[in-house]
């Protein structure tokens, strides 16, 4: 199956990439990706497989194929695909993204790099990589504020600082499974539910996990208002969690590709901007 390249980067999974003359240029971690008339190219060895490509797409679209609604959208959405990204960027990237929109996120995140991410050309190009752990636990408040992350200043620093200290080890979580890597990524300052979902979604190869923003929320509304129901407009943390179980106990262990599916469909329907 054919990956959409534009589909799945406007996705809401991944803010630092820009388009120029039909060729996107991404920024993950210390690589840099170009993807020129459906061909990927790298700064590194692409180690991580950023898109993927050893999913097994006709085995999860499947199964997470349980009624009309997904099955609709991923006949519209056929390329759309998840992202295994670089932990640490994604890690900051989702702690940024706190009640910001796609815009907001990417300007602080653009400011990051260049101010503390290391320079490099590509193809003719100059970018600055994503900066590495370290450099952010060492920066000053008044450096990361500089950036525009407003009161998010705090939850940068002491997440830079939670991975120089060992207390979150990415490699660890990868191996752990869904709840104790939750668990862990939940101890940090700035993580929430929807954050930490995020992160094991989109880096730590949790496909089970469903993030829930008020868009997913709106989508559920909307698509399946007999079948999943919560009261009020926040939901709190144990709200959040039964409504998570229930939904992986229905779309099944690739529930994460179900979400982002209806993620895409209802942001679209609503012609919100992307990248």
């Amino acid at each position: 199956m054919q990956i959409n390249f534009d589909q799945t980067i406007n996705s809401g999974q991944v803010f630092l990439w820009k388009k120029s003359d039909d060729i996107w240029y991404g920024i993950d971690g210390q690589n840099i990706l170009v993807i020129n008339e459906n061909k990927v190219s790298s700064l590194k060895k692409d180690e991580l497989d950023f898109f993927r490509n050893g999913d097994d797409l006709e085995k999860i679209f499947k199964n997470i194929s349980r009624d009309k609604t997904i099955r609709n959208a991923v006949k519209k959405f056929p390329g759309l695909r998840i992202l295994r990204q670089d932990p640490f960027q994604c890690y900051i990237s989702f702690i940024v993204s706190s009640n910001s929109s796609i815009q907001n996120i990417r300007s602080s995140l653009y400011h990051i790099c260049e101010k503390f991410g290391k320079k490099t050309t590509f193809q003719g190009m100059k970018f600055h990589l994503f900066p590495e752990p370290k450099k952010l636990a060492a920066a000053s408040n008044a450096e990361l504020l500089s950036c525009g992350l407003g009161y998010r200043t705090k939850f940068v620093k002491e997440a830079s600082m939670a991975v120089m200290e060992n207390k979150i080890d990415f490699d660890f979580l990868k191996k752990a499974d869904y709840h104790s890597a939750k668990e862990a990524l939940l101890e940090i300052f700035g993580i929430g539910n929807k954050v930490a979902d995020c992160i094991l979604l989109f880096s730590l190869d949790k496909l089970e996990s469903f993030p829930l923003d008020r868009w997913v929320l709106r989508s559920l509304q909307n698509y399946y208002p007999e079948k999943f129901s919560f009261d009020g407009k926040t939901l709190t943390d144990k709200k959040y969690q039964t409504l998570h179980d229930e939904l992986v106990e229905y779309f099944g262990k690739y529930a994460g590709y179900s979400q982002q599916f209806l993620f895409k469909t209802i942001r679209d329907e609503n012609q919100k901007k992307w990248l």
